[in-house]
């Protein structure tokens, strides 16, 4: 069933690369590293208001729950409690050892 933000859940998917490197260019988002879905919630709502689409805080919370079950069922995120997930992204990993700023 398409509900309201489907609109907003189909272009985050369709530009999932794009939003991933615009995450990883804004919070600590390492390959095996934990991500957490507040971090996702306002990124997903920071990367839309770049494209100069407002969403409230509430339906940036259904896209980030939307985008996270994709992306664990991508095996990308594994889930590691209920605040957020493991990164399973190999592009991500870090090259140097330590303090990645």
């Amino acid at each position: 069933m398409k509900n309201k933000y489907s609109k907003h859940v189909d272009l985050i998917l369709k530009e999932e690369k794009s939003l991933l490197n615009f995450l990883k260019a804004k919070f600590p988002m390492f390959n095996n590293s934990n991500f957490f879905f507040r971090d996702l919630q306002y990124g997903i709502r920071s990367f839309l208001e770049k494209k100069n689409i407002k969403v409230s805080y509430q339906e940036a919370e259904y896209i980030a729950k939307e985008f996270g079950d994709h992306l664990e069922k991508e095996g990308m995120f594994v889930r590691v409690n209920s605040q957020g997930w493991n990164v399973r992204i190999p592009e991500f990993a870090t090259t140097e050892p330590g303090d990645p700023f």
